[in-house]
């Protein structure tokens, strides 16, 4: 209660500032920069903070740009103090110097953001802060150091402790049911109508991860069907009118068919791991008769890596390559070449790689959770948007909850990628 009375009485300070704000004009942000760093009073670095966050806010594309470029030329170490603290550790590398020499090595920006956070709801300005710098990053990679100080906060600050998994139902509230439409990124949802099939049926169920700081705001949220079986296709998922004949004591499966992430401020701070775990367990305890635990996944690289002309140490996989692009393969045709689509899917899937890691970005995350490869469906996804990225295909990736954890450790050293036995017929010699 006295916390919840302290954050009023801050909120109204804030909202003061702000009504002073429109009367007497936009303060400079170099002004705003060097009043937070240097306010050592707890409220008024507060309302300091909410100040620069709105002003911010209020820049145009080059004023945010001239922002960032401010705070990585101007907000670094000092040199003279990261010398003196390197050469004391040098001397003497105790604990305490090497506490010393890294406070000393940190930049003054990590200090700045973290005063930036002290506000009341800093952390939605601040992923969208850095939502605004990763749309630099291609034409100004010399801002990834600040990128990089902002992914060191983001972890610890939206860290699995944090996170509060909800299930979504027809009973959560229209704000959250709303973004989950919005935020929707594998298989949109077309309507209300659309939302409530997937939410509100006793085989399908829907779960996300919240964090206390950003209200009503899912993080990342995963959509479920129920089943007797392994789907081969989405249609099979999106268009199942089944309701009142279906027995839930005797689901078998449970098929994770749609994952997204909501907010693009918070990319490469990885949660979808730990949301697969939690929501395993969720579902074993509503259902023991589960004992499956899949997929069912678009593969978004496979026409660009299948359109790109390289090689890939394999004379047979770059012949079927060469001989697929000369086809002229069109949603009236697809089906003719399920085959030879199929086995070049597999083959994209084992033995592309990014580094010693699949090239698949959704190969990468699910097999780097522990996942194998388990069937590949042709004709699967007849959508726009799946015969553009695959030609229709789709991957169930298998969750053995007896091997997630050796398959993992596996992947990571050795970047070793377990696929299902039946599958090696089809897998050429890379």
């Amino acid at each position: 209660m006295a916390f919840n009375k302290f954050q009023d009485f801050l909120g109204g300070l804030v909202a003061r500032q702000r009504d002073r704000f429109s009367k007497s004009g936009t303060p400079d942000i170099e002004e705003l920069l060097d009043s937070l760093m240097g306010n050592t009073g707890e409220v008024s670095a507060i309302v300091a903070a909410r100040e620069l966050l709105d002003v911010y806010e209020g820049l145009d594309d080059e004023g945010k740009k001239d922002f960032f470029f401010n705070i990585e030329k101007n907000f670094n170490a000092e040199p003279a103090s990261v010398k003196l603290a390197f050469d004391t550790f040098d001397s003497d590398p105790s604990s305490s110097n090497l506490n010393r020499l890294y406070r000393s090595a940190e930049p003054r920006r990590v200090e700045l953001l973290r005063r930036l956070n002290q506000t009341p709801g800093a952390a939605h300005d601040l992923v969208g802060m850095r939502k605004d710098l990763l749309g630099l990053l291609r034409d100004h990679p010399e801002l990834s150091a600040v990128d990089e100080n902002f992914m060191h906060l983001f972890r610890s600050w939206f860290s699995r402790g944090f996170l509060l998994l909800q299930t979504i139902d027809w009973s959560t509230s229209a704000a959250i049911l709303n973004r989950i439409i919005r935020y929707e990124a594998v298989h949109a949802i077309k309507d209300w109508d659309d939302l409530r099939s997937r939410v509100d049926r006793p085989n399908r169920r829907c779960f996300a991860f919240f964090h206390p700081a950003l209200t009503d705001e899912p993080l990342i949220f995963v959509e479920v069907a129920l089943s007797n079986e392994i789907p081969g296709s989405i249609d099979s998922i999106l268009n199942d009118a089944a309701e009142g004949d279906i027995d839930p004591t005797k689901f078998t499966t449970a098929t994770f068919y749609s994952i997204s992430n909501c907010q693009p401020g918070l990319k490469n701070i990885s949660f979808g791991n730990f949301l697969i775990k939690q929501v395993v367990q969720e579902l074993k305890a509503d259902f023991p008769s589960i004992k499956q635990f899949v997929t069912l996944s678009p593969i978004p690289g496979f026409k660009r890596w299948l359109d790109c002309d390289t090689e890939e140490g394999s004379a047979d996989l770059d012949e079927l390559k060469a001989q697929m692009r000369s086809l002229d393969i069109v949603a009236d045709n697809v089906a003719e070449y399920e085959e030879a689509i199929r086995k070049l899917v597999l083959n994209y899937l084992l033995l592309a790689k990014k580094g010693k890691y699949p090239l698949d970005p959704v190969a990468r995350f699910h097999i780097g959770n522990g996942a194998q490869v388990q069937q590949i469906h042709a004709s699967a996804d007849l959508s726009e948007k799946g015969l553009a990225q695959s030609y229709g295909v789709m991957v169930n990736y298998l969750y053995d909850l007896r091997y997630i954890e050796r398959n993992h450790e596996q992947y990571v050293t050795e970047g070793n990628i377990e696929f299902n036995d039946k599958l090696k017929a089809s897998l050429l010699k890379g």
